[in-house]
C-alpha cells in the first residue's frame, strides 16, 4: 500500500520573523546650507588674506628712497633691509601668503563636503599659528613706524618721515595690511570654530 504525502505549507511564525531584522540603509547626513555658507566665505576670506599679505610685503619689499642730494661721504638712502625688523616683516608676511595659497585646496574640500572634521580642524590649527606670525610681523614693524613718523625724544631718535616721505609711506601702507589680514585670520579661525561647533 502507498500513502500518499502531502506538503503543507506553514507561514512563518511573528517570533521568528523578529530575528531577521531587515536591512536598513545608514542614514544619510543632512545636507546644511549653514555649513557650505561658512565654507564659500571661508574661501572668499582667504583670497581677501592672500591679496593683503602679499600686498605688504611687496609694498615692504619696495620700501626704497634715496634723497636726491648727498656730500661727498655719505649718500642718505632708507631701505627696509635697513632695520632687521623690516626684513623679518617682509619674510613673515610672504610667508603667510605662501600658506594661505596652498590652504585654499583644503577650504575647498570644506565647501564640497561641509560635514568633514578633519580639513576644518587642520586649517584652524594652521590659521591660528598664521595668525601669531602675522600679529608679531605686523606690531613689530608698527612700532618702528610710529618711531619713524614721531621719533622719541628721550633717546634722542629723530623722526625721518619728513625727508623720506615716500618710504614712510609705504611702510605705512604694508603695517596697515597686515592689520588688515590679521583680522581676516580671526574672522576665519572663529568660522571654523562655528563649523566645528555645529558637528
Amino acid at each position: 500500500m502507498r500513502s500518499d504525502s502531502t506538503t503543507i505549507d506553514v507561514p512563518e511564525s511573528s517570533a521568528a520573523a523578529k530575528g531577521k531584522a531587515p536591512l536598513m540603509p545608514a542614514p544619510r547626513p543632512e545636507k546644511s546650507p549653514y555649513k557650505k555658507g561658512l565654507a564659500i566665505l571661508d574661501f572668499l576670506l582667504r583670497i581677501g588674506a592672500i591679496v593683503t599679505t602679499l600686498a605688504a610685503a611687496a609694498a615692504m619689499g619696495t620700501s626704497d628712497e634715496t634723497l636726491p642730494f648727498f656730500t661727498q661721504f655719505f649718500q642718505f638712502q632708507a631701505s627696509y633691509d635697513d632695520l632687521p625688523t623690516f626684513t623679518f616683516f617682509v619674510i613673515a608676511m610672504a610667508i603667510v601668503g605662501g600658506y594661505l595659497v596652498l590652504s585654499l585646496p583644503f577650504s575647498i574640500i570644506t565647501i564640497v563636503r561641509p560635514h568633514a572634521t578633519g580639513p576644518r580642524l587642520l586649517l584652524i590649527i594652521l590659521d591660528t599659528v598664521a595668525l601669531t606670525l602675522t600679529t608679531a610681523a605686523g606690531a613689530a614693524a608698527a612700532a618702528i613706524v610710529y618711531l619713524a613718523h614721531n621719533g622719541n625724544t628721550n633717546t634722542n631718535w629723530l623722526a625721518i618721515c619728513q625727508q623720506y616721505g615716500d618710504f614712510c609711506q609705504k611702510v605705512s601702507g604694508a603695517v596697515v595690511a597686515s592689520f588688515i589680514a590679521v583680522a581676516l585670520f580671526v574672522v576665519m579661525v572663529v568660522l571654523s570654530a562655528l563649523a566645528l561647533r555645529r558637528h
